[in-house]
C-alpha cells in the first residue's frame, strides 16, 4: 500500500514486467513441451473426446501452464510499450536510444529461436526487440512531422498515416512478437500520453484481443515519473540470458 501512495518508478514497473515475463517464458519453454511430450497434440488430432481425457489426467500440469503463458504472462509486453514510450518522451539521444534497441533485439535473436523453437535460426517469428525498436522508430518519425513540418495539423495526417503504417507493415513482415498490434498499441499510447487516463483507456482498447493484458496498464496508473533504481542495462540483458538458460534448461531436461 505504501508502494501505491508512493507511486511506482519506471524501475519498479520494469521489474514487475521482467517477474511476468520469466514467468511466461518458463510455461513456453518448459511446461507447454512438457505438456507436448505427454501427449497434447495428439490428442487434439484425435478429436475433442481425446483432448478432453488428455486435460483431466494433466489437469494440474496444464492449469499451471495456463495461468503462468496466458494471465500472469500477459502483463509483461504492454508494460514494456508504456515504458518505452516513457523512454522516448524522456532520452537524451534517440540515436542510442535506437541502437541499443537494434544491437539487443540482434543478440536476442538466436536464444529466442533456440529457447521457443529448438534451433537458432527460425525467420518466422522475430523477438520483442524488433517490436519496440519499430515502435521507436514510428513514435520518431511521428515527432518529427510535429515538430520539423510548420503547416497546419490537418495537412499532417497523412504523414502520419504513412508512417504508422509504415511501422505496422514493417513489423508484419518482420514477423515480430506481437507483430503491428505491438507496434499500433506502442503509438496509442504515445498518441495518448499528455492524459493519463486516456493513455490508460488506449493502451487498454489496443489490448482487448488478449484478455487480460489490458489489466496491466493498472500498474502503470500508479507511474510517479521517477526512474528509481538505476538499471537501465538489466532488461535489455535479462532478456537474451533468461531465454538461453531457459533452453539450456530444456534441453538438459530431454525437452529438446
Amino acid at each position: 500500500m505504501s508502494v501505491l501512495k508512493k507511486g511506482m518508478s519506471s524501475s519498479t514497473l520494469k521489474i514487475l514486467a521482467i517477474v511476468s515475463m520469466l514467468i511466461d517464458h518458463t510455461g513456453a519453454v518448459l511446461l507447454e513441451r512438457i505438456l507436448i511430450q505427454r501427449g497434447w497434440y495428439s490428442a487434439a488430432w484425435q478429436g475433442e473426446d481425446a483432448l478432453s481425457q488428455f486435460y483431466h489426467d494433466n489437469l494440474f500440469l496444464y492449469s499451471t501452464f495456463f495461468i503462468m503463458r496466458y494471465i500472469i504472462g500477459r502483463w509483461a509486453f504492454p508494460i514494456f510499450c508504456f515504458l518505452l514510450v516513457e523512454g522516448f518522451s524522456h532520452t537524451r539521444s534517440v540515436l542510442k536510444y535506437a541502437c541499443r534497441l537494434g544491437i539487443f533485439a540482434l543478440l536476442s535473436e538466436v536464444p529466442f529461436n533456440l529457447a521457443l523453437y529448438g534451433t537458432p535460426f527460425y525467420w518466422e517469428h522475430q523477438n520483442v526487440f524488433f517490436t519496440l525498436f519499430i515502435g521507436l522508430l514510428t513514435m520518431f518519425a511521428f515527432r518529427s512531422i510535429t515538430e520539423k513540418l510548420k503547416v497546419h495539423f490537418v495537412l499532417k495526417l497523412p504523414l502520419y498515416a504513412f508512417a504508422l503504417t509504415v511501422g505496422l507493415l514493417v513489423a508484419d513482415l518482420l514477423c515480430t512478437d506481437y507483430d503491428s498490434r505491438g507496434v499500433l498499441s506502442i503509438m496509442a499510447l504515445y498518441i495518448f500520453r499528455r492524459i493519463k487516463w486516456q493513455q490508460f483507456m488506449a493502451g487498454s482498447v489496443t489490448f482487448l484481443w488478449e484478455f487480460p493484458a489490458p489489466l496491466a496498464f493498472v500498474p502503470t496508473a500508479f507511474y510517479n515519473g521517477k526512474r528509481g533504481l538505476k538499471m537501465k542495462y538489466v532488461f535489455y540483458a535479462f532478456y537474451p540470458v533468461h531465454l538461453l538458460l531457459l533452453y539450456l534448461v530444456a534441453y538438459f531436461c530431454g525437452l529438446v
